[in-house]
């Protein structure tokens, strides 16, 4: 009667197959496991945070946006502390040039979110970047606070409040004649006042 064969060697290279299967999920998982770990690390943390468009004016934790140019080291956008003064904005650019002329600014201004800064040089060319106007008594309608605003003829707490209102909705005013666009200004009243102001 001939030999049966040895029923050890199927169960052997099963066991054998099992644990290169086991071991090639084991390799292939990890694979997937350590691409995730990379593909998160690689994503950008250092970007600048942007406002939402149509957001909240002010950043959710009590922040600010202003916009510095002019007479800086470093012009561009930063995000401010809400209770912020010029001085911090103009610190945030790296400082000012040996051009800036800091007669024409008010370092201690309280800060609005939104607004655009531009520190003027010395002798700038009007219109030109950093142009600072002549000097006079008209109140900018870009940089002027309220109390500064209630100087003018007419213009009491109430009207002083809405043309800051519109100017931090709409952005700087172009022309004194954006006064019109202003609740409660009327031709009759911009005429009283239009020598007084400028843009």
């Amino acid at each position: 009667m001939p030999e049966a064969p040895p029923v050890s060697a199927p169960p052997r290279r099963l066991r054998l197959g099992i644990g290169a299967a086991i071991v090639l999920a084991l390799v292939v998982l990890s694979g997937a496991v350590g691409l995730g770990l990379m593909r998160e690390q690689a994503a950008p943390t250092d970007s600048v945070p942007l406002p939402a468009a149509g957001g909240a004016s002010a950043g959710p934790s009590g922040e600010l946006y202003v916009h510095v140019l002019g007479a800086v080291a470093s012009p561009g956008l930063y995000v401010l502390d809400l209770d912020s003064r010029l001085v911090d904005a103009v610190a945030a650019a790296g400082g000012t040039t040996d051009e800036a002329d800091l007669t024409a600014i008010n370092l201690a201004r309280v800060l609005t979110d939104g607004e655009q800064i531009i520190v003027p040089a010395f002798g700038a060319a009007a219109g030109g970047p950093g142009a600072v106007a002549p000097a006079d008594d008209l109140i900018d309608l870009n940089t002027a606070d309220q109390a500064a605003l209630e100087t003018l003829a007419r213009i009491g707490p109430a009207l002083a409040e809405r043309i800051i209102s519109w100017r931090e909705e709409n952005g700087r005013f172009t022309s004194v004649d954006d006064l019109l666009s202003v609740p409660g200004i009327g031709e009759k009243l911009l005429a009283g006042i239009r020598d007084g102001v400028r843009v």
